[in-house]
């Protein structure tokens, strides 16, 4: 790895990229008065000193412009957070014992979404690595660990990270991420890694001073000037983020990544930073073991989905058309399903995103995503809850706080059982009695920014227009914020929970028994729907192995009569016998899955 620290026979030896230094010192001692070690000038901003006394365990330093001291923007750890020296780390004292480990084919992933710090009431590595088994008796096959990379205080969602090699020191040291992903693996599980890109934290982020070509006042994002992947010295740029995804895949040998918001990566090269960074890592990796890249991505866009490109894409469409089923909300980006939402829902079952082309008046009437029916259903991960959906409304309430249970059960029956990709989010199988709020640790400039920013930007909705509803907002930097948003394992206790609990478990055995097999193979262009009244849903799939899988679901608190669905019944809610020979008299919120082995292999 260019950037960094590396450990050698000669010692260690300290790089930085500072384009905007004439000169660059070294700083192996806490002493803010010891001098610091003069650096070479290499070349194209490069400086760089082998230290031979240094080794693993060093603290360090860089000194840039006007005697500034800054972490290293390629750290592998900072233990005092992102002000403080960076720690040198030897990538190859981990001790890995999962040689045999090769990951799991894409079709087999049920994933997991979680934060490490409101997932344990250990805010640790550790605490995740004691749950691991409590995770594959509920059915998943991989988590997803929220960004970890270092962010200012002591909590944080990890999207405002500025130090994106180095883990979190609130979670452990690199040792305790790695020990997590064995002992994962160890047990089944792939584990796979949010990771921003598109834009550094508003605090603690000092490549400004000594690499303003990191970014570019050409392209903006919500967060300010763009990360530079198109401008004058964005090769260097553009290296240390394909390098940081070889290095998550590598030296943590983490199964695959998450790449954020990548609609906020405006890039116009010729080859766009997404491909690259794609061909690099499948390049190295090879075909050793399975790795996964996956994208969220909120213009619907299918040209970076593909063999040798990203596995997948999160499925905005799906989760909102499900939300607004569910709980009758119109409001925000809702609006743009609330004309017809099971139409929305079967066009996301049978061909991948609701919006393909189509005009979001949510977005002023600009034409959003492209065509998806020619992808298989596997290059789409569905979910009724994440992160954003549930932190960003203003209490962080969850779907089951805010919708009845019967449709929240409907939800739950179709996407866990669907051929798309289903992803979890921590504490839904038991119906979380906690809100996911907002939460951060900002220093005092920014605090109150970021607190009254948030408050104002839920005034545009009518139910917070008021300043007195806008105070009652949660302060995101209170740490009762985050402690509120902890899980309560306790609350498995209660019979409700575990009920739910059941209840998941139920439908993610079916699928790993039923459904996963014939899911390799499948083709796009493989289902069909049919809306059958305001909430009545029926869709098919030819699954990979022949057999055709089919789906019939009434949606809304209507009963609905309607012919039965062939083949034999996989899952069904009670459903009684029409008035008429084929046919099914659904209650109100009911779904059936059937299968149809008579076209497969036996």
């Amino acid at each position: 790895m260019p950037f960094g620290a590396q450990i050698t026979a000669q010692g260690v030896c300290f790089r930085l990229w500072a384009p905007g230094c004439e000169q660059v010192g070294l700083c192996i001692s806490d002493e803010q008065h010891e001098p610091a070690l003069p650096m070479a000038a290499c070349g194209d901003g490069w400086f760089e000193l082998i230290v031979s006394h240094a080794g693993a365990g060093t603290r360090y330093r860089f000194e840039v412009n006007d005697g500034l001291r800054v972490p290293d923007p390629a750290s592998r750890f900072n233990p005092d957070d992102v002000h403080g020296a960076s720690e040198v780390i030897d990538p190859a004292a981990f001790d890995w014992q999962d040689a045999t480990w090769r990951g799991r084919p894409w079709e087999e992933a049920v994933v997991y979404e979680l934060h490490v710090g409101a997932f344990s009431p250990e805010d640790s590595f550790e605490g995740v690595m004691k749950r691991l088994d409590y995770l594959v008796e509920l059915g998943v096959t991989a988590i997803e660990l929220m960004p970890v990379a270092d962010f200012p205080g002591a909590r944080n969602w990890g999207y405002d990270g500025v130090l994106p090699f180095a883990p979190d020191s609130r979670y452990g040291r690199p040792e305790d991420l790695k020990a997590l992903v064995q002992a994962a693996h160890a047990k089944g599980l792939m584990v796979l890694l949010d990771v921003v890109y598109n834009h550094f934290g508003p605090e603690g982020n000092y490549l400004y001073v000594y690499a303003k070509n990191f970014f570019t006042e050409r392209h903006h994002t919500p967060w300010g000037a763009a990360i530079n992947f198109d401008g004058p010295g964005n090769r260097e740029v553009r290296e240390f983020f394909i390098h940081n995804a070889l290095y998550w895949l590598q030296e943590y040998r983490f199964d695959g990544l998450r790449l954020d918001a990548v609609h906020a990566i405006v890039d116009d090269s010729e080859q766009h930073i997404l491909t690259e960074l794609a061909e690099r890592v499948h390049a190295s990796i090879g075909s050793e073991r399975h790795v996964h890249l996956v994208l969220e991505n909120d213009a619907n866009e299918v040209c970076h989905l593909g063999p040798g490109l990203y596995a997948a894409q999160w499925n905005d469409d799906i989760h909102h058309a499900l939300h607004v089923l569910c709980t009758g909300e119109t409001d925000g980006y809702y609006a743009d399903y609330a004309d017809e939402p099971i139409r929305h829902l079967g066009r996301c079952l049978a061909e991948g995103f609701a919006y393909q082309g189509e005009a979001s008046a949510y977005r002023e009437h600009v034409a959003r995503g492209e065509m998806s029916a020619h992808l298989p259903p596997q290059a789409f991960v569905s979910f009724l809850q994440c992160h954003d959906q549930v932190g960003n409304r203003a209490y962080g309430e969850r779907i089951t706080h805010i919708a009845p249970e019967p449709a929240v059960r409907a939800a739950v029956a179709v996407y866990l059982l669907a051929p798309s990709i289903p992803m979890l989010f921590m504490g839904e199988e038991f119906a979380a009695t906690s809100p996911f709020q907002f939460f951060c640790d900002f220093g005092d400039d920014l605090r109150e920014a970021v607190t009254q920013g948030r408050r104002r930007e839920f005034g545009k909705f009518a139910r917070f227009a008021d300043s007195a509803a806008q105070a009652a907002i949660p302060d995101p930097n209170r740490v009762e914020t985050f402690l509120g948003s902890r899980l309560d394992w306790g609350s498995l206790n209660d019979g409700v929970r575990a009920d739910w609990l059941a209840y998941y478990r139920e439908l993610l055995k079916l699928r790993r028994d039923v459904i996963m097999p014939r899911l390799r193979g499948m083709s796009g262009r493989a289902a069909q729907f049919e809306v059958l009244a305001p909430g009545g849903l029926r869709v098919q799939w030819r699954l990979g192995d022949g057999s055709t899988l089919r789906l019939l679901a009434n949606c809304s608190n209507d009963p609905l009569n309607t012919t039965a669905p062939a083949g034999d019944r996989v899952f069904a809610t009670p459903v009684e016998a029409g008035a008429g020979e084929g046919t099914l008299a659904l209650g109100p919120w009911s779904v059936v899955w059937t299968l149809d082995d008579r076209e497969g292999k036996a």
